[in-house]
């Protein structure tokens, strides 16, 4: 049993799970079990090259990004659970949490986060109440978003990134993944607001 499972390895959902686990020696998130299905073979990244991107290396290849990140949080936050090469196929609700299936296993969680692209079809089947056209990219490209109040689609399932509704920036799908976790640390800090910060001074 996770109490959070992201789904999705690009730029949302890696900046989610590193804020997530950079918390682990908060005493609200010593416990928890953190997940992510690191699949990105279909991230825009694949073909990024980023010269406009605050704090991003001139010239620095998207496909390079993925493999640092996920070699990032392996290296930091060793306690945050990576599941490679596996697909979400469907997310079912249970009485207090959620089944993900996968093409190769099933895993529960208490939440759920969604940071897959915005791609039309919406392959992820449980979700099919909550897709809408992407209200912020042009109607030819026929992009999907999930309906969603501040990322929140419905208790216990989050979305970010371009199928949140945002424009495809690598700044804001960071910010917007970022987001998503310091909300979850909230709600596990009996919703006490929450930052996570390191300093030179400590």
């Amino acid at each position: 049993m996770f109490d959070v499972l992201i789904i999705g390895g690009g730029v949302s959902g890696m900046s989610c799970a590193l804020v997530l686990g950079s918390a682990q020696h908060k005493p609200f998130a010593s416990d928890k079990k953190i997940g992510i299905v690191t699949h990105q073979k279909a991230s825009s990244l694949q073909d990024a090259l980023f010269n406009n991107a605050y704090g991003i290396p001139v010239g620095k290849l998207g496909a390079d990004l993925l493999t640092e990140s996920v070699n990032q949080l392996q290296q930091l936050y060793p306690h945050v659970i990576q599941i490679p090469n596996e697909k979400v196929m469907k997310i079912e609700a249970e009485a207090e949490d959620f089944a993900i299936i996968t093409n190769k296993n099933s895993y529960q969680s208490k939440i759920v986060v969604i940071s897959i692209g915005a791609a039309n079809p919406f392959t992820i089947e449980g979700l099919e109440e909550f897709v809408l056209p992407h209200q912020k990219v042009i109607a030819e490209k026929n992009r999907i978003q999930l309906s969603n109040i501040d990322h929140k689609v419905t208790d216990g399932i989050y979305v970010t990134g371009t199928l949140a509704g945002w424009r495809s920036q690598l700044a804001i799908a960071a910010g917007s993944g970022a987001a998503v976790a310091t909300d979850i640390l909230t709600l596990w800090n009996d919703g006490i607001h929450v930052q996570v910060h390191d300093s030179v001074r400590k």
